[in-house]
């Protein structure tokens, strides 16, 4: 039996709803973030040295990394489910955005967080006008411009088919939804870009989608 070891608000409901989408049969075993902190709890780190989310674990193998999961989910029990036929164009896109989600267009949303925490939060007096001045600068001339840069070349792409790789649904577009979700609470993504909000308006009436949120609860985002 796979366990899916569920941070709240997390990269993990990526997880429960690929699972779902597969009609695989699966555990939840739920951990919740520290409210001050928004970190993970250290008992993730009994699961897997980094204590991060997602993780699951399936007989005697624990794997981290949404795309590793996503890769091993769709490799050994989708049965061609949700991935394109090898060697075609479509299998060579469903490769790249299920590693562009993670490695390109989330790095510039995580130092959005960052950056937007650093400016709230508590500086001391004396440091403040200069730290708020550099924080400024860095969001105004490379993160904003970043996020900019990844939301409309995304909104490009689906303009060329429905879906990320094509016009047929696959586990690349799960693995999509996590930065245009994360974009969409946080960084701007609004109806200026219809074709993403399009997709956002897609994949949440999806009956697998709904199905991951009631076993995964109540989903507010967090990066």
């Amino acid at each position: 039996m796979i366990t899916v070891h569920h941070l709240n608000n997390s990269r993990s409901q990526r997880v429960l709803w690929l699972l779902e989408e597969l009609g695989i049969e699966y555990e939840v075993k739920r951990y919740d973030r520290n409210p001050k902190t928004m970190l993970a709890p250290a008992s993730l780190r009994e699961v897997h040295p980094l204590g991060k989310s997602p993780v699951i674990t399936d007989g005697a193998l624990t794997l981290a990394e949404s795309g590793a999961i996503i890769e091993y989910l769709v490799e050994r029990y989708g049965n061609g489910r949700l991935i394109p036929p090898p060697g075609t164009p479509e299998r060579l896109r469903y490769t790249y955005w299920l590693h562009y989600a993670e490695g390109s267009a989330m790095p510039p949303l995580l130092l959005k967080l960052i950056f937007d925490q650093i400016e709230k939060g508590p500086i001391p007096f004396f440091v403040r006008p200069i730290a708020r001045v550099i924080v400024s600068r860095v969001k105004n001339s490379f993160i904003e411009p970043q996020i900019t840069q990844h939301l409309d070349y995304q909104e490009a792409e689906l303009e060329k088919s429905t879906w990320f790789t094509g016009n047929e649904f696959t586990a690349a577009d799960i693995q999509m939804s996590f930065p245009l979700e994360a974009a969409a609470a946080q960084a701007g993504l609004d109806a200026k870009r219809p074709k993403l909000m399009a997709f956002l308006d897609r994949i949440h009436t999806r009956p697998a989608y709904q199905r991951a949120l009631e076993r995964g609860g109540a989903y507010e985002l967090s990066f």
